[in-house]
């Protein structure tokens, strides 16, 4: 049985920033015969949006609402939570306001007094038959992108009561960051650089190999911390309250990531420790978190789109964008180090959209789109990541030496494919061109 749609979402971009906007359709409608997207992927948009419904449980401690897993054939399942809700929460919005709003609340619920949201929470049940949920209350926590979802909800949602909740626990969340993942100088760091535990998100990540790193400014991490003081901001310009601190704040970190993790000679933005050792620079994903948060100019953005987001040489593959460039020696089909997640090319759209590069963001989406659709027209399912050069999926490995090996299938947390469709779909209603 196929789901209901709620809503026909589709995200309204403006040159300096993207939004949200929620359009009203029949609820009657089957999602292919509204043709978000091209005809091609509506099977695979239907199942998703099944895995959706699927992976919604009722309200249970520790959550107030109902709350959704990152997918039911996630190897370590039932587990809620890190950067997989947020993703999962961009393709609600598109089809069910409400619910994304709960796990929004939800992921906030277990935000600790000193700020820290926790990274997964492990609910009962699943391979390990947890008897309760538990979670890492003090060393791991994630990617606080949930932000950039909140916004999206209030965008369109202006007079929501929630903005003074989601405003109190950024700058929570900004003070912890402040106060737990500072960078040696200036910037910020995820301990994946000491403890290997991978609260970026990005596991085993090629930037990580070489022993003796320490607390140094990681590109993720102080574009992400960026990311958060221009969001509050932003809310506090909203809840007319003073935001002189965060303006200083973002503009120090501005300059720093443009000035101390930007090589010139590259075209390309590296952590602090590649900055000053060339030998260790790698072309990842990661690299582009300055493009997404809006931090490069519009020169640098430009060259990073063409010289590399779009050279078939480095990230415009089959299915873009992989996780590291083919061209890098540390390329190999193995979880984050080589192959494709379709959230990263989702924030990459994002990105290319904010600086008005809208046809850049059409070939990305178009492309993914197209090769998540032929996977699942073969395998009958959505993957944890996907083969960049649109190959076996069988090829891939995920960690080996752990009791997950190969790639997760009916995995929802990396593939926010409903609001890539619309993203789409707006893209070629505006009728932009090159």
């Amino acid at each position: 049985m196929k789901i209901k749609l709620k809503n026909l979402g589709a995200l309204i971009f403006l040159i300096v920033f993207v939004s949200c906007a929620i359009h009203k359709i029949d609820k009657s409608k089957q999602f292919s015969e509204d043709l978000v997207g091209k005809p091609e992927w509506q099977n695979m948009l239907n199942y998703t949006l099944e895995l959706h419904k699927k992976s919604t449980h009722p309200a249970e401690w520790p959550f107030d609402y109902e709350w959704e897993e990152i997918g039911p054939g996630y190897c370590y399942a039932p587990a809620f939570g890190h950067w997989d809700i947020v993703h999962q929460i961009f393709d609600a919005l598109v089809y069910d306001e409400d619910h994304a709003l709960k796990q929004l609340l939800n992921d906030l619920k277990n935000q600790e007094p000193s700020g820290m949201i926790p990274g997964s929470i492990w609910m009962p049940g699943g391979t390990e038959n947890r008897e309760k949920a538990t979670w890492n209350k003090d060393t791991q926590g994630h990617p606080p992108v949930w932000i950039v979802a909140a916004d999206d909800y209030i965008s369109h949602n202006p007079n929501d009561s929630h903005l003074n909740y989601f405003y109190q626990a950024l700058v929570r969340q900004l003070k912890w960051f402040e106060n737990n993942r500072k960078a040696e100088g200036e910037g910020f760091f995820y301990n994946d650089i000491l403890l290997k535990e991978w609260e970026s998100g990005i596991d085993e990540g090629v930037r990580f190999d070489e022993p003796g790193l320490g607390a140094w400014a990681c590109i993720d991490a102080t574009s992400h911390v960026y990311m958060m003081y221009e969001y509050a901001e932003k809310w506090s310009k909203l809840l007319k309250l003073n935001c002189f601190h965060f303006t200083e704040r973002k503009r120090e970190l501005k300059s720093f990531i443009n000035d101390s993790l930007y090589s010139v000679s590259d075209s390309m933005y590296y952590d602090v420790w590649a900055i000053k050792n060339k030998a260790m620079r790698h072309l990842v994903i990661e690299n582009f978190w300055p493009l997404i948060a809006g931090i490069a100019d519009k020169s640098v953005a430009d060259c990073l789109i063409d010289r590399y987001l779009l050279d078939k040489s480095c990230f415009f593959t089959c299915h873009p964008v992989p996780s590291v460039s083919i061209s890098d020696p540390k390329f190999e089909l193995r979880m984050w180090r080589g192959p494709t997640w379709n959230s990263m090319t989702y924030w990459i759209a994002r990105g290319c959209v904010k600086y008005g590069r809208i046809y850049a963001a059409k070939l990305i989406l178009e492309k993914a789109l197209d090769k998540t659709a032929e996977q699942y027209k073969k395998t009958g399912t959505i993957w944890e990541f996907y083969n960049p050069f649109d190959g076996d999926q069988n090829l891939l490995t995920r960690k080996p030496g752990t009791s997950c090996t190969t790639p997760c299938r009916d995995y929802l947390g990396h593939n926010p494919l409903v609001a890539m469709a619309a993203l789409y779909e707006t893209i070629i209603k505006n009728n932009h061109q090159k």
